[in-house]
């Protein structure tokens, strides 16, 4: 573990709140302080934001930690791995809180608020009326040190105020955005401690962020409008203010806010669709930074060697889910085949495609499917499927296909012919089958793709794929003739026309 006594030493946070699952911003949000803290040999600790026990489960804490891992970013102090500003669970650290609550009180920093949720309405709505808006009005500003004793000492709910400065200016200093100017007059006094005695996630923060002696508050752009006030609290603490930068917001392809319409926008949902964690932790790091010289596929070590926040973007990331499948594509195939097969064989068990004790000859076989279709598929699942038609037979076609290459008038025929010239190949390997085909296709004076996009779609189903060849010398002789001739039945007696074909 880094040395946190050392002076100057970067430290960073992230401090997810554990009632759902990790967010694609918060993981890119992570992701940035992770790199940053590697960068300069830094301290990266992972707060959990649990005050909210309403909305926080134990599940949501553990989903979040396995999210992590998953993605391989570590934490070098958090709930597990301890440290020595611990505990690392806001809901543990409720007497610091109280500790600083009262300190604050004690130098006239805060006061007691005794107004009603009644009262507090009616301003905000005599505010609106007027054009304003809405703040506090102060109205238990004043309220002396008696008065607060009193109502106090008589049971009044009270909640505890801020008392921020009216006039002139607070400043955010923004690595990413430069000086961003706050007027004063925007800040009321806001709530730092709730009537159901626990503290404002804004305090709790604050007072966190200050004893964790973080140094860079690396955060997403929509908190960039509470800054101020944590600023104001950082100072009334006594606290050094840390230097922020707010990444910017991801949005989805029309610009709209990213949300489960566009897809997936969980790391768990992510991975249940066969994202690999490299694809995904490389894709965070392009979701508003540029790595320069066109580069868009790095490892982490990379990544940690070019990031630099005074690169990222202010404007908005936009989500590119062709990006991310492209990035995928990528990794699955440097993946090695053995970690594949292995990713993916309790996927082919439970379909029935495989078993336990297969021959060597079939387990060869299988590894060729695999690694066949690897240079090919996007994600895990995808490989997945493009592997059923070895081992089950097809029973409805591309509709898209069916319209192109069945519904010629000799499109029957032409398979029944494919079938018969297998016949005689033997053996029956890519080379021979190729040849053969060569030779029908010269005999019936066509187009190569006038045959073979034909029998690609009777054998599989689809109109993509491996080289047909190769498809169909994994498929067999037997097999191959049985799907031709099966496929010219059903063009002959009209059966593809009842709702056979795939959408």
């Amino acid at each position: 573990m880094t040395d946190t006594t050392a002076e100057n030493t970067v430290r960073v946070r992230f401090a997810p709140s554990p009632t759902g699952s990790l967010h694609i911003g918060g993981a890119r949000t992570a992701y940035f302080n992770w790199l940053f803290a590697r960068q300069h040999q830094g301290v990266f600790v992972l707060r959990i934001d649990d005050t909210d026990q309403k909305r926080s489960t134990e599940a949501s804490y553990q989903q979040i930690l396995e999210s992590f891992r998953w993605l391989e970013i570590d934490w070098d102090e958090g709930p597990d791995v301890g440290g020595e500003y611990g505990p690392y669970r806001q809901s543990l650290r409720h007497h610091i809180y109280n500790e600083q609550l009262n300190r604050l009180f004690d130098e006239g920093k805060v006061y007691p608020c005794f107004c009603t949720p009644e009262q507090l309405a009616e301003d905000r709505e005599n505010a609106q009326k007027r054009g304003e808006t809405p703040r506090y009005s102060g109205r238990c500003r004043h309220l002396s040190k008696a008065q607060q004793a009193r109502r106090l000492e008589n049971g009044e709910p009270a909640a505890y105020r801020l008392r921020c400065p009216d006039t002139g200016t607070t400043i955010v200093h923004d690595i990413i955005r430069g000086d961003v100017e706050f007027q004063n007059t925007e800040l009321d006094d806001f709530i730092v401690w709730k009537t159901d005695n626990t503290p404002t996630y804004h305090f709790a923060s604050c007072v966190d962020d200050a004893l964790m002696h973080i140094t860079h508050v690396i955060r997403a752009e929509e908190h960039l409008s509470n800054t101020p006030r944590h600023v104001v609290l950082f100072e009334a603490l006594g606290f050094t203010v840390p230097k922020f930068a707010h990444v910017p917001m991801i949005l989805a392809p029309d610009r709209s806010k990213l949300s489960k319409r566009h897809g997936a926008t969980s790391v768990e949902e992510y991975r249940e669709q066969g994202i690999l964690p490299e694809a995904l932790v490389n894709y965070l790091l392009l979701l508003g930074f540029s790595p320069g010289e066109d580069r868009e596929v790095l490892s982490q070590d990379e990544a940690v060697s070019v990031f630099n926040l005074e690169r990222v973007a202010k404007h908005a990331a936009v989500y590119d889910v062709k990006k991310l499948e492209w990035l995928n594509a990528h990794y699955l195939r440097k993946r090695p085949l053995d970690t594949v097969l292995q990713a993916v064989w309790s996927d082919l068990e439970q379909r029935g495609w495989v078993e336990s004790g297969m021959s060597r000859e079939q387990l060869a076989w299988v590894r060729t499917l695999v690694s066949a279709m690897q240079e090919r598929a996007r994600t895990l699942p995808e490989l997945v499927e493009s592997l059923r038609c070895y081992f089950e037979d097809v029973t409805d076609f591309d509709a898209k296909g069916i319209r192109k290459y069945f519904e010629k008038p000799e499109a029957a025929a032409r398979l029944r012919l494919a079938a018969d010239a297998l016949e005689t190949v033997l053996p029956f390997t890519v080379v021979n089958v190729e040849q053969r085909y060569r030779e029908l296709i010269a005999q019936l004076g066509v187009k190569a793709g006038e045959l073979i996009h034909p029998t690609r779609l009777a054998l599989t189903g689809v109109t993509g794929g491996p080289s047909l060849f190769e498809v169909m010398a994994m498929l067999g002789r037997e097999v191959c003739q049985a799907r031709l001739r099966a496929a010219a039945d059903k063009i002959e007696n009209g059966v593809l026309s009842k709702g056979e074909a795939r959408s």
